[in-house]
């Protein structure tokens, strides 16, 4: 093949355009279109351009709700050959969720066939199923015909479409909207029609109502499949005000008893936009992952309604506290956004509140009505001039015949005779011969004076704003009617409550299995736990240079407290913990303790006791178990310390006495009463050193004497009586301990 040459082009048809103007541009003009013309619904009828086109498709090809059905593919072909040069699925999938009954709360097709199902399942190709209008679509579009909207020619100019519906039904927040556009978004959840309607006749009695009044009607979103919204009427009022916010909603549950005191779950209602199939999967799947404890099994019961069976793993469960576990982990509850993010006017993206929204569709309905009545006023103005040239010829009806038959341009004989218009003569020669009949003048007196009647209604119409509110008003109230409370499909199916206050511990412990455990900690701090209760950890491995610092029994749903030479306490939950396998992992990969900082004891949280802490100066206080423990990973800071000086000994406090020794080697004992309780604080001196340092801690009761354990791990023991030299008070030197063990420690731990 020849090599094809490009012909030159001429240097004065290139021109240079920044690379960054051109971006721009570009940009900017695909940014509005996705804005304007695909994914911002508009304020007045609540539809986007794809849903409007359907419609108004399905407007010409007849299919009114008691039509015979048409076949989707039919409908699809139309309005992407017409109107909406797009892809044919999209233009299928749009339609589709207007069919479907757990979509939209008010769908504005009628499908017959697979129109897909709430368990997530795709809806059958548009050449099976078949569709035409429901009622609330005939709503949307009546006056369509009767100049109620402004039409444009559609995108090839061979027709025209509407700009917008007429919009009789409060579609926008009766069936909401989603979208995504360039930079900003729309999420719009459906709402009670007859709410709307009720705040809207509150609206066009007081137009300057805000949206905080008009909760007196709207209570808050009303989804197809119902469920509970559990959020507080502050956060509702604050997202209807402002046009943001979001709602806690839940999946509405009763517990059925079975035999012998057995029970199970039923879940009847479901979040909107949650799939089914994959919600039962996600139970399933966390039931396999054993992060349900509580749930013994899942099975979906389903027919027409919705019904999950969740079983309880035994009789004994709290059922509120299995369902705040499944409601934490699972989309039976859900937050559904509410961005009221419309185009008003069709031009301009905007966020709205509630009053605005229902204001933008209350004047486009006055609008229509405006546009309805002058076209009806044409159409009466026409007929009556041609009534008038109708009498004219039945009272000169000779005259007029022998006009007709003689002159060979009749018409403007007929005008220059009569005085008659243009389009009465038109009129008189289009006239049947049958209209000749004897009755025909005192009909086209009666219609004339009928007409007269209505014109003169129609005028004072558009002379009076009151009464154009009033048809409004009437307008509004029919479809309240309609789709009242007493119907069917009008009936609220959300309701509201208040979400249940439950222990955040027990919840937290609902998402562990409760299994015995060994914790096991090094010298270095690492940690792991071993399954079971193992009483012989001889066997362990740890790292070189590193051996067992501590070991302890707990439970996978405890939690830890960690004393550490800085004076804080961090908090720890068992379940996160590494499992036995290797050497485990640092603790400092599970809390923000400084470098410098190192383990004084670890124990289980019990609550409730009290513990002696104290700090290598000899200083200390009493401190409650509760009040140590902190939700953060920097933990609670305790005991107020300074380096070089840092916390050393804790106790649990357990009689009357405290056993104090110093690195000396001395030892003093005193009632526990004269150590301060406190929250935080550097404390109060223990014992008195001139160049020694405290060592540890002990409490015991003075009637039963002080025990500890030996290096080997034996207990020892000193009777009360053994103990009286050492008796003094708070902040005594104290005398050298002959008896107790050179470390100079209790090795008591927490008890």
């Amino acid at each position: 093949m020849g090599k094809r040459l490009i012909p030159p082009q001429d240097p004065a048809e290139i021109h240079e355009v920044p690379l960054r103007d051109a971006l721009e541009e570009r940009y900017l003009a695909y940014a509005l279109s996705t804005i304007m013309h695909r994914a911002l619904p508009d304020a007045r009828d609540g539809l986007k351009p794809v849903h409007r086109r359907i419609l108004y498709g399905m407007r010409l090809l007849r299919l009114d709700p008691g039509a015979a059905f048409k076949k989707s593919a039919k409908i699809v072909g139309d309005v992407m050959g017409s109107f909406h040069p797009h892809g044919d699925q999209a233009i299928y999938d749009a339609m589709v969720r207007l069919a479907q009954y757990f979509s939209s709360r008010y769908p504005l097709v009628d499908g017959q066939g697979n129109f897909g199902n709430v368990d997530g399942d795709n809806p059958a190709a548009y050449r099976y199923t078949e569709a035409r209008m429901t009622d609330v679509a005939r709503l949307l579009l009546e006056g369509i015909d009767e100049d109620g909207v402004e039409f444009r020619p559609n995108y090839d100019g061979q027709s025209k479409e509407p700009v917008v519906l007429p919009g009789g039904f409060p579609n926008l927040l009766a069936n909401g909207a989603q979208g995504i556009a360039v930079g900003m978004a729309t999420s719009i959840p459906p709402h009670n029609v007859a709410e709307l309607c009720d705040a809207a006749l509150h609206l066009i009695e007081k137009p300057d109502a805000k949206s905080k009044t008009l909760l007196r009607w709207v209570k808050g979103p009303d989804f197809p499949l119902g469920g509970i919204i559990v959020d507080s009427k502050e956060s509702i009022t604050e997202a209807y005000v402002t046009g943001r916010g979001s709602f806690r909603t839940r999946a509405k549950w009763t517990q059925e008893e079975g035999s012998r005191g057995t029970w199970v779950i039923v879940i009847t209602e479901i979040p909107w936009l949650v799939q089914k199939s994959r919600l039962v999967e996600k139970i399933a799947e966390l039931l396999n992952d054993k992060k349900l404890p509580l749930v013994g099994d899942v099975r979906d019961e389903s027919a027409d309604d919705i019904r999950l069976v969740i079983e309880p793993k035994s009789r004994a469960v709290d059922p509120e506290l299995l369902m705040e576990s499944l409601f934490r982990l699972t989309e039976l509850e859900s937050r559904i956004p509410l961005n009221l993010n419309v185009l008003v006017k069709g031009r301009i993206p905007k966020v709205v509140g509630l009053a605005e929204c229902l204001r933008e569709w209350l004047d486009h309905l006055r609008d229509v009505l405006l546009r309805r009545t002058n076209y009806r006023k044409q159409q009466i103005e026409h007929r009556l001039e041609v009534l008038a040239g109708y009498l004219i010829a039945y009272l000169n009806i000779d005259k007029v015949i022998k006009i007709i038959r003689n002159e060979d341009e009749p018409k403007p004989a007929l005008i220059k005779a009569f005085k008659l218009s243009d389009v009465q003569a038109d009129a008189i020669l289009n006239m049947r011969l049958r209209s000749l009949r004897k009755l025909e003048e005192m009909e086209i007196r009666t219609e004339d004076k009928n007409l007269r009647n209505e014109l003169k209604g129609i005028k004072g119409l558009l002379a009076s704003e009151s009464e154009q509110w009033a048809k409004v008003g009437e307008q509004v109230r029919k479809v309240r009617d309609l789709f009242g409370p007493k119907t069917p499909l009008g009936k609220r199916r959300t309701q509201f409550a208040d979400a249940p206050e439950h222990d955040l511990a027990a919840i937290e412990e609902a998402f562990v299995e409760r299994e015995p455990v060994t914790v096991v900690v090094s010298d270095k701090g690492w940690v792991r736990t071993l399954k079971g209760h193992v009483e012989d950890i001889s066997g362990l491995a740890f790292k070189t240079d590193d051996k067992l610092g501590q070991a302890f029994f707990a439970e996978t749903t405890s939690k830890l407290l960690l004393f550490a030479t800085n004076g804080k306490f961090y908090s720890l939950d068992v379940a996160k913990l590494p499992g036995g396998r290797g050497h485990g992992e640092p603790i400092r990969m599970f809390i923000d303790m400084e470098q410098d900082a190192a383990i004084v004891s670890l124990f289980v949280n019990k609550g409730g006791r009290k513990f002696l802490i104290a700090s290598l100066e000899g200083q200390g206080f009493v401190v409650k178990e509760d009040d140590c423990v902190g939700n953060t990973r920097k933990g609670k800071q305790v005991l107020n310390v300074e380096m070089p000086n840092e916390a050393c000994a804790i106790a649990t406090v357990t009689g009357d006495s405290v056993a104090v020794i110093g690195t000396n080697h001395k030892m003093v004992t005193f009632p526990i009463a004269q150590v301060p309780e406190m929250a935080r604080g550097r404390g109060v001196r223990l014992q008195k050193y001139s160049s020694a340092k405290l060592s540890d801690v002990a409490t015991f009761d003075s009637k039963a004497g002080l025990t500890w354990k030996d290096s080997a791990g034996r207990e020892q023991s000193l009777s009360a009586k053994e103990l009286t030299d050492w008796r003094g008070n708070r902040a005594d030197a104290g005398r050298l301990a002959h008896g107790l063990p050179k470390s100079n420690k209790f090795n008591r731990g927490v008890e």
